[in-house]
């Protein structure tokens, strides 16, 4: 006698599963973190500084950090904190946008649905970059492995759609087109040339992520429209100053493809308790942090207010760009004073989000229009930082 078929599951039970398999994933993270964190500081420390982390990549608890920590670089935090918050941030999050919660913020994921698939192929490339790069960075020196987290596997699971084939292919490309090129660029091209590595990380993303949305088209792939979510019972939107307040906060995950309040309150919260721990920590060590966070912020309140009717008009607009690209930059050149902090907040605001949405808007349906966002930060590096410098030279 022939066995009936089981039950399917129904949405809302394998909902309940992915949820209790995301929570348990995520504490034992932060319980191996923790135990690595240990293993790695010296005794009355609070947590171990940035050269003990590269002093010890060597060992499983300084890989695992390192790891951990490729998850917040894009915004040149590189902290296993600041990950964990902005993980745990986008989790909450995207529970709030598929219940329908008022408070919510900007929804995850542009409002695709599709935060799970994202994090699956970022983390995923983000982890096999850094199996197969290994040997990269177990020479204590700095590379790029973070780009694979933050690039074309969100692309293309955006794009799309999500589902085990789409993601598993996209998280092999992050890793094995983004990552080697961004090693390539940055240890052969700006190491030589004196160019700051984030040139060679945004020219590799743009370039590998072409490569890989031509081959896709190749292929035959389309883009898929996201399925709708409940929609919060809010008014209509006002473009006032607690929008425009809002709009800052969340720029500060716009580049993992986030762009939401709570990630980014995650993503904050987390790189301050590291400073509090250890001050010499977050952003390589430099102790530049607070200077980092007021340079990003005065960026996108600036880049906000000024571009606040092309907010409204399209729906969306690329201000986060200087908070990962000209201000860091600038800051890790120039120094962590307060001239450098606002000039190349304030030049990098007026100048590069309008050149983002210039080059997108010229890029063919079936290329993430990401690209052109990449194409504005390798523009806005080689020219106003090197302007930067030599306004603040010529000033008496």
């Amino acid at each position: 006698m022939a066995r009936p078929p089981l039950p399917a599951q129904s949405p809302a039970a394998r909902s309940h599963w992915g949820w209790a398999l995301f929570s348990a994933t995520f504490a034992l993270a932060i319980i191996v973190t923790m135990v690595a964190g240990w293993r790695t500081m010296s005794p009355g420390q609070l947590w171990p500084d940035h050269s003990q982390l590269m002093g010890s990549l060597a060992t499983w608890a300084g890989r695992w950090r390192w790891w951990v920590g490729d998850a917040s670089e894009v915004t040149f935090y590189k902290h296993e904190f600041a990950s964990l918050g902005l993980i745990g941030g986008a989790a909450l999050a995207h529970w709030a946008h598929r219940r329908g919660k008022r408070w919510q913020g900007f929804p995850v994921c542009y409002g695709t649905g599709r935060w799970p698939w994202v994090a699956v192929a970022s983390i995923g490339g983000l982890v096999l970059a850094n199996m197969v790069f290994a040997s990269a960075v177990q020479d204590g020196r700095w590379q790029p492995t973070f780009v694979a987290a933050v690039s074309l596997p969100a692309a293309m699971v955006l794009l799309f759609g999500g589902g085990w084939k789409i993601t598993g292919i996209a998280a092999a490309s992050g890793a094995l087109l983004v990552t080697p090129m961004a090693l390539l660029l940055v240890n052969h091209v700006c190491a030589p040339l004196g160019l700051p590595a984030v040139v060679g990380n945004v020219a590799a993303m743009a370039l590998a992520s072409a490569v890989a949305f031509a081959a896709a088209h190749r292929l035959g792939w389309r883009p898929a429209p996201a399925a709708p979510a409940p929609a919060p019972a809010t008014p209509v939107v006002r473009h006032g100053w607690q929008w425009g307040m809002r709009r800052v906060l969340a720029d500060f995950s716009e580049a993992p493809f986030l762009g939401n309040e709570l990630a980014s309150a995650g993503l904050i919260g987390g790189v301050l308790l590291a400073a509090l721990l250890q001050p010499a920590g977050p952003f390589y060590g430099t102790g530049g942090l607070m200077a980092l966070l007021c340079g990003q912020a005065l960026a996108s309140a600036v880049g906000v207010w000024v571009w606040r009717e092309r907010w409204i008009q399209r729906g969306w607009y690329p201000t986060y760009i200087p908070i990962v690209s000209v201000v860091p930059a600038c800051i890790l050149i120039h120094g962590a004073n307060a001239a450098v902090v606002v000039l190349s907040a304030l030049l990098a605001a007026l100048l590069t989000p309008p050149m983002a949405a210039a080059f997108s808007a010229r890029l063919p349906a079936h290329v993430h229009p990401y690209i052109g966002n990449l194409l504005s930060m390798l523009a806005g590096v080689l020219v106003i930082v090197p302007a930067v410098g030599w306004i603040l030279k010529g000033a008496p």
